[in-house]
């Protein structure tokens, strides 16, 4: 009976002890579960924080993309708007210059007439005129008369050209100048210095300065004149136009033509 009895306790030990091993290596168990879950969970959370911090950095990169390229658009739209304004006034040149270019022939024909009655106009006011470097006067004349018949000169160079003679022959009234020329005097031919002072008075006065005269425009030709009134004054002139003398007072006979009646 108390064999039977101890067998009983022992067996009862064997089961609880088993009991409890089962139990222990169960809950060893559950706790690796529990452990890996957890720690799936955690490297789950930590893949989640990285793409979302992946996510962060992107959308800042986009952000600042946008705003940079924003800006450019608004650099672009101000830019845009010059460029209108800027095409919008090309457009306007070049409306005037296809107006102007049709109207070049109408001006081409109207020019030329003009340029052709100019040169008439300039050389009967030469022939005319005080007879001063008349052969260079006249010979540039011929010249540009020549350049009229040209085909090699647009008519905006013809005009231009008979331009130049009118500011010469507007220049040769406004200085004082001598150059030597040979003229046939009462004494048979003479070299003479000439006196030019503007277009009031052109003298002679040979030289052995013995002989002065003007030119008369009434008789058109030279006279003489006394030459102990005016000899010093025609001298200093000359000298004057020379640079040799500063500019004086000229006390210098003047032969005014008689006016229209």
């Amino acid at each position: 009976m108390k064999k039977q009895r101890v067998k009983a306790v022992a067996a009862a030990t064997f089961i609880t002890a088993t009991t409890l091993f089962a139990g222990e290596v169960f809950a060893d168990q559950t706790l690796d579960e529990i452990f890996k879950v957890g720690e799936t969970k955690v490297n789950a959370g930590i893949q989640s924080q990285q793409r979302i911090d992946k996510l962060q950095s992107e959308t800042e990169s986009l952000l600042q993309e946008f705003k940079t390229v924003n800006k450019q658009i608004q650099g672009l739209r101000v830019y845009n708007k010059q460029l209108e304004t800027s095409i919008a006034s090309q457009l306007e040149r070049i409306n005037e210059l296809e107006e102007s270019i049709e109207n070049v022939t109408v001006i081409e024909r109207q020019i030329q007439p003009l340029v052709l009655r100019m040169l008439e106009g300039l050389e009967q006011f030469i022939s005319l005129d005080m007879p001063f470097y008349i052969d260079t006067r006249t010979e540039e004349l011929e010249k540009v008369k020549a350049n009229m018949d040209s085909s090699d000169f647009l008519v905006s160079e013809k005009f231009r050209q008979v331009l130049e003679l009118y500011k010469i022959e507007s220049e040769y009234g406004r200085r004082v100048s001598t150059y030597e020329d040979t003229l046939t005097l009462d004494s048979g031919e003479r070299e003479v210095n000439i006196l030019q002072v503007g277009r009031i008075a052109l003298l002679y006065q040979t030289k052995d300065t013995k002989l002065s005269g003007a030119w008369d425009a009434r008789q058109g030709a030279w006279v003489p004149i006394d030459s102990g009134a005016y000899r010093s004054a025609i001298l200093k002139g000359i000298r004057i136009a020379k640079k040799q003398a500063s500019i004086d007072i000229l006390d210098l006979p003047i032969l005014a033509p008689e006016a229209a009646q």
